[in-house]
Order: structure tokens, then C-alpha cells, then sequence
């Protein structure tokens, strides 16, 4: 019987998972791991410049590809600089494994330098996290985290102390992992007969689609068809229901349409079909609701329900459609899709350029690069205006993806995605809209895409300002205050750094240098884009509390003697979005 060191044993039987990369920065307590991976030579060390990038970007990846995807950070701060990446891998549901590495087991509970204790930290962020303190315990501990990110679409932790790296282990032949097969999830027959007798009583259905739609649109339209129902997403349901549909309506929330607030706001009867969206005021208030998640503890974690049934979607749509009749009645569809026409071509309509000299509106570029991108591009996108943008002007097609800090709402997420989106589908366009907040965050990646070579174009939206959270005070009544920034041309940094710099200043380079951006493919492309920074975003209903907070700022803000800057405001919000109510 044969002797292994316990970091062979791991990168071996990620190797034969098939695992292509770690995503990570290396230290002393993973330099163990780090010399396995050298000598095995079959799994590529992505090599970042923080853990937490390494977190997003392995989550990007098991988000496109649907597999296991691994990441490590050395011991401590490099434990402690994964977390937040994490926490969007476990919210965003993706198999992500994690490999913790740890200080002596010796030097536990003595205040050893960088001592944490990690299979505590990684608790509140994954569904396994175990130490690994005796050699005897690999591989089997190994499959065991394997299994759980695979079957959960969860993160999984493996504490590995440095000292119990470099142990052996006696054995012959190490055994295979097999990657488990997600379950189909059924409802028993009786809850969908109830779902059927909850639907043949309502009159006024809506459909409230999120990510649990994934793999499910033809169903989801045929259901819609037969109910004369619009089609409401949430955010992480529009990629998988918006297209080729001829019963969508838009998004709800505060990035969406009227037409989608007034959908739900006016049903008798609304279908969630998994979705855990979380703002209540958008919700009906006396409407019976019926919730479809195949995860237990999201029904009724928003409304009360009418009805909760444990189930995916395809599957459940798959049981209930030979149970329905077809409607004739058209007027509820008729009526809401009249709203959503409207407010579609008033959006479409705001995407104006302007003269030279004027900042670039933020609508009007991304509608641009919409038009321009590939048909099967991969857009990521920062928390912030950027999601405002990407919501309202991507429009998605079945082949295209949008990914972003969905639950978590990170900032600085879109460039750190990209790395992870890059590596997964070398062959596609990947474009990062970035806040020029979010950018500046995390701005040492940039030098990460450069050394990984990645042909990523990252379009940096520069208004010198933290522009979502300087409209949200003045939505609450507060002069937005220390959200300025003073920036440098992003475009010209990256010129600096030896990285392809873009910079557009007028909307009449726009298309010229979306283009050169994306037929460029020899490496990354900072797009420095002047916006305009007094850019508003209007939600689809404006509450009392908005309108008197607003009423409040605009007092404020004249007797801070910011004059100017409402007049600014007003030329260049007030034409535009008068008529959306």
C-alpha cells in the first residue's frame, strides 16, 4: 500500500472530477496544495489578486456551466477575503467548493498569528464546512463536500490545516467521485388538483416567474396561453422568460415596469413559479396566492399563500397544463399588455443621444451596446445604476446570459463574474458593466484579466459619483452627501497598465467604439464612458413616502444653494419621464 500527502490526495480527485481550475491566491498555509497542483499538472491555478474575486469568479462559472467549481484562500485573512464572494455563490445557488486552508493544528486556541477559526466563519455561507484533522478522514470527507455543493447548488468548505496538508496517507488506489444527478422534484397529484381548482376560480391570474423558470419557458408560455395570464419576472427570471413571449409584461419592483407592478397589483390570483422575490410592497394585498419552489422553506417566506406546493417548475407546469381548460377572456391580458407596450416604447424612446460635449445618457449606451453585442453575449453587471441599465435595456433571447450579485448585492461584482464567465465559454463575447464605485473596488483585477489573458471588455461607467446610493437619499429625503468621487479616464489607467484603454466622451463615438471593443480579442478592454450624473431612474410606482422624500431633498436642496445642480437635474429627467404615469 502506497503513501500519499493529503494535498496530492485532494488535487487528484479534483483532477479526475474533472475540475479545469482553482481560483485563488496562494500563501504558506496552502503552499502545500499549491506544489500538488504544480506536480499534477492537470488543473490550471487561476491565479487573482484577492480571494474574494476568486469566490465570484468561480461562482460565475458553476452559474454558466452548472458544474463543481473550486476556489482557496490561505489561512486567515485569506479565509476571511472569501466570504463575501461566497456568500454570492450560496445566494446565488451555484456549486462552488471552497478549500480553507489553516493555521498548525498545534497552534489552535493559542492566539497563533492569523488565527481564526474557520469552520465557524464559513458556517452562515454554505451548506458543509468541515475540518480536516486527521489524514485518515480524505477522500471520503472530500466526496462528502462534493456531494453536498452538487446536490444542494450550494457552497461547500474543506478547513485544511497547513500541517495536515503535508501528512501521508496509506493508500492503494484512490476511489472515483461521481458527480450525483440532481432529482426531478414532482408534486404529489392531489396538490395539483388544488392548484386547479385555486385556478379555475380566479378570473384576473397572474403569472410572477424568477430563476426557478430556468429550463422551463416553453411551459411557462403554454401556461400563460391558456390562462390569458401576463407574464411577470423578477430580476433572476428574465433571462429564462422574457423572450418569445408574447405574454410578458415586463419586471416588477423598483427596476420595473408599470405594466408589471399594475399585472400583480390588479389580479385576483397570482402564480409564483420560483420566485422568492423579497420586497412585500409589491405584492398583492388581496389576491390568493400560489407558490411553486422547489426549495421548502421559500413558500410563505413573503406573502401568505393560498397554496404552497414543493416542486421545480418544468416539472410541475408539466403535471398541471393537461388539467386546464383554454380561456377565451383576453381583457385582463389586453389591458396590462396595453400598459407594458407603452412604457417599452417611452423607455425606448428616452435612449436618446445627445450633442457633443453632453454627457453620454446611460439608457442611450446601453441600448446601443444591446444592438451591438453578440447574440449569445454574457453580460455581467455591478450593483448599482448598471442594474438599473441591464434590466431595462439588455434584452435576453434564450442564448444570452446576465449575471450579477442577484441576492447578496455586492458591489464591485461584474468584473470579478467575468473572470469566472471567461473562463468558462472562451469562445463568447463577456461584457462588464461596471459602476465606476464597483471598478474602483476592486480596480487590481483589472491586472488579474490581464495576466490571465482574458478578452474581457469591461465598459466602466464613470459619472464620478456613487449614483444608486446618492438616489436613494434623495428618494428618503437626505441631500446625497459624501457619494462624489474624484476619478482619473479609466481608459487611459488602463493604457498605463499595459491593458487596451477606450475612452467615449460623446454619444457620437458610441457605436464606433462599442464596436472596436468588441472585434478586439487579444486580450481585456477598459471603456472609460462618460455618463450623465444626473441621471434618474424612475420605479414603476412612485409611493407617497418617495414623493414626499424628494419633495423634501428638492427643499434642502435649495437651501444648501445646490440650484444649479436642480436645474441640471431637471433638464435632464423632467421631458423624458413625465409621461411614464
Amino acid at each position: 500500500m502506497s503513501k500519499k500527502r493529503i494535498s496530492d490526495v485532494l488535487i487528484e480527485v479534483l483532477a479526475d472530477a474533472g475540475i479545469e481550475r482553482i481560483y485563488g491566491i496562494t500563501g504558506d498555509s496552502l503552499n502545500s496544495v499549491n506544489d500538488s497542483l504544480r506536480r499534477n499538472g492537470k488543473i490550471q491555478f487561476e491565479h487573482v489578486r484577492h480571494e474574494e474575486s476568486a469566490a465570484f469568479a468561480a461562482g460565475a462559472e458553476a452559474l454558466l456551466t452548472g458544474k463543481l467549481t473550486v476556489c482557496a484562500g490561505s489561512s486567515g485573512p485569506g479565509n476571511l477575503h472569501l466570504i463575501n464572494g461566497l456568500f454570492d455563490c450560496h445566494r446565488n445557488r451555484v456549486p462552488v467548493l471552497a478549500i480553507a486552508s489553516h493555521i498548525p493544528q498545534s497552534e489552535v486556541g493559542l492566539n497563533y498569528f492569523q488565527e481564526t477559526h474557520p469552520e465557524n466563519l464559513f458556517k452562515e455561507c454554505s451548506c458543509f464546512c468541515e475540518l480536516v484533522s486527521n489524514p485518515k478522514q480524505m477522500p471520503e470527507i472530500l466526496f462528502r463536500a462534493m456531494n453536498a455543493a452538487v446536490g444542494n447548488r450550494d457552497v461547500a468548505v474543506i478547513v485544511l490545516p497547513g500541517d495536515v496538508a503535508v501528512m501521508e496517507t496509506e493508500i492503494d488506489e484512490l476511489p472515483t467521485w461521481h458527480a450525483p444527478k440532481l432529482p426531478r422534484v414532482i408534486p404529489q397529484t392531489e396538490d395539483i388538483l388544488e392548484m386547479v381548482q385555486h385556478i379555475n376560480n380566479g378570473k384576473r391570474i397572474t403569472l410572477f416567474c424568477g430563476a426557478g423558470c430556468a429550463g422551463a419557458h416553453d411551459e411557462v408560455v403554454e401556461l400563460a396561453a391558456k390562462l390569458q395570464a401576463p407574464v411577470v419576472h423578477a430580476f433572476r427570471g428574465k433571462e429564462w422568460v422574457e423572450w418569445d413571449n408574447p405574454y410578458d409584461v415586463g419586471m416588477t419592483g423598483l427596476l420595473g415596469y408599470t405594466s408589471g407592478y399594475r399585472a400583480i397589483e390588479q389580479c385576483d390570483t397570482l402564480i409564483m413559479l420560483g420566485t422568492d422575490f423579497p420586497y412585500r410592497p409589491f405584492y398583492p394585498e388581496n389576491a390568493k396566492v400560489i407558490q411553486v419552489d422547489i426549495n421548502p422553506s421559500a413558500l410563505g417566506a413573503r406573502v401568505p399563500l393560498t397554496q404552497g406546493i414543493i416542486g421545480s417548475v418544468k416539472d410541475t407546469l408539466h403535471e398541471l397544463l393537461p388539467h386546464l381548460t383554454q380561456r377565451d377572456d383576453t381583457e385582463f391580458i389586453n389591458t396590462v399588455r396595453k400598459a407594458y407596450t407603452k412604457f417599452r416604447n417611452d423607455l425606448d424612446s428616452y435612449a436618446v443621444a445627445e450633442p457633443d460635449g453632453v454627457a453620454i445618457h446611460p439608457q442611450y449606451f446601453v441600448n446601443r451596446l444591446n444592438k451591438l453585442a453578440a447574440d449569445d453575449a454574457i453580460f455581467t453587471f455591478d450593483v448599482g445604476t448598471p442594474v438599473i441599465w441591464t434590466a431595462r435595456h439588455i434584452k435576453t433571447n434564450g442564448k444570452r446570459r446576465i449575471i450579477g450579485s442577484y441576492n447578496h448585492g455586492s458591489m464591485a461584482n461584474a468584473m470579478m463574474h467575468a473572470i469566472g464567465a471567461q473562463n468558462a465559454c472562451p469562445n463568447r463575447q463577456v461584457i462588464s458593466l461596471s459602476g465606476d464605485g464597483g471598478f474602483t473596488m476592486m480596480m487590481g483585477e483589472m491586472l488579474s484579466l490581464k495576466q490571465l489573458n482574458l478578452p474581457v471588455k469591461v465598459f466602466v461607467f464613470n459619472n464620478e459619483e456613487l449614483s444608486f446610493i446618492a438616489m436613494e437619499m434623495k428618494a428618503s429625503g437626505y441631500l446625497d452627501y459624501a457619494t462624489d468621487f474624484v476619478n482619473p479616464d479609466f481608459g487611459k489607467l488602463a493604457e498605463a497598465a499595459g491593458i487596451k484603454g477606450i475612452s467615449i466622451t460623446n454619444s457620437s463615438e458610441v457605436d464606433e467604439k462599442i464596436k472596436e471593443t468588441l472585434n478586439y480579442n487579444e486580450g481585456p478592454v477598459i471603456i472609460n464612458v462618460r455618463v450623465d450624473k444626473q441621471e434618474l431612474a424612475m420605479p414603476p410606482k412612485i409611493a407617497y413616502q418617495q414623493a414626499k422624500g424628494f419633495s423634501k431633498y428638492l427643499i434642502n436642496a435649495i437651501l444648501d444653494g445646490r440650484g444649479t445642480e436642480l436645474k441640471e437635474m431637471a433638464k435632464t429627467n423632467w421631458m423624458k419621464y413625465k409621461s411614464l404615469y
